[in-house]
């Protein structure tokens, strides 16, 4: 089975080594050090290394080359549709993630490899999940379409659900929560936020999220979760767009130290 990159492998007592280091690593930011324990000489090793460097790109709009070039050999190695659609899927999220930051245009091939995603991985399928998600989120940013952004999104919920994947949950829970309050309904977003936050605490995965622990100013007591998503990973607005933390410069990866992550408050994982 392809490897999705919003599972939480690491998390249980029941898997291996490896797999809880890397989980470790990434859930401090520190996606070059995790990505360096993975040998890409499998599919699933080689998708696994590429999604931890979009996700990097995602939060520090850094490390770009190197995400093409680990998301080119995972393309290379897979043979299965599953597989195929899974790095369709990567790359689909790497093309968002360059056309949100402006770095480069690239919505058309986003949909376009989501599309290639949607036609490989089967309805039902571990990965079907995720991709509903990022789809969701070129509806809500790219697009512009709140109602497809939402009926994506809960498509995905169920999904991460039904094969039990908390943390794509706490980003649907975020997401759908983010546009509940865009729409006035305060309690229903104070609950999604409250949710997603309540599972990243619960896996130990706070990336991004301790500048936005209540709603905003003016919506309520603040009692329940993250400020509204706004595209991207959980917690990562567009350039300059977060009213919440200044942004540092980037720090060199490796040593295990954060790998530069930047104003980290108001946007989405993934």
């Amino acid at each position: 089975m392809a490897h999705t990159a919003m599972s939480g492998d690491g998390t249980t007592a029941e898997d291996d080594p490896l797999q809880t280091a890397v989980w470790r690593l990434r859930s401090r930011a520190c996606w070059v050090d995790a990505a360096a324990l993975l040998t890409p000489a499998t599919p699933r090793a080689a998708l696994q290394r590429a999604s931890l460097l979009v996700e990097r790109c995602l939060y520090t709009e850094a490390g770009w080359e190197d995400a093409e070039d680990a998301l080119r050999t995972a393309e290379a190695l897979a043979h299965t549709d599953d597989e195929r659609g899974a790095a369709a899927c990567e790359r689909g999220y790497l093309a968002y993630a360059a056309t949100l930051f402006q770095v480069r245009d690239r919505a058309d091939e986003a949909r376009a490899a989501l599309g290639r995603a949607a036609a490989l991985i089967a309805p039902g399928a571990p990965g079907r999940p995720l991709l509903d998600f990022r789809r969701g989120l070129i509806a809500e940013n790219l697009t512009r379409s709140p109602q497809a952004a939402r009926a994506a999104y809960r498509r995905a919920h169920a999904g991460a659900t039904a094969h039990t994947d908390p943390l794509l949950l706490s980003a649907t829970w975020r997401h759908l929560a983010g546009l509940a309050l865009r729409e006035g309904e305060l309690t229903e977003a104070r609950h999604g936020f409250a949710e997603s936050l309540r599972i990243r605490e619960e896996l130990g995965y706070l990336v991004g999220t301790a500048p936005g622990v209540g709603l905003p100013r003016g919506h309520g007591d603040g009692a329940g979760g993250l400020p509204p998503a706004r595209g991207g990973p959980p917690s990562v607005p567009p350039p300059g767009r977060s009213p919440h933390l200044a942004r540092p410069p980037p720090r060199s990866p490796g040593n295990g130290r954060r790998d530069g992550v930047r104003g980290l408050a108001g946007a989405s994982f993934g």
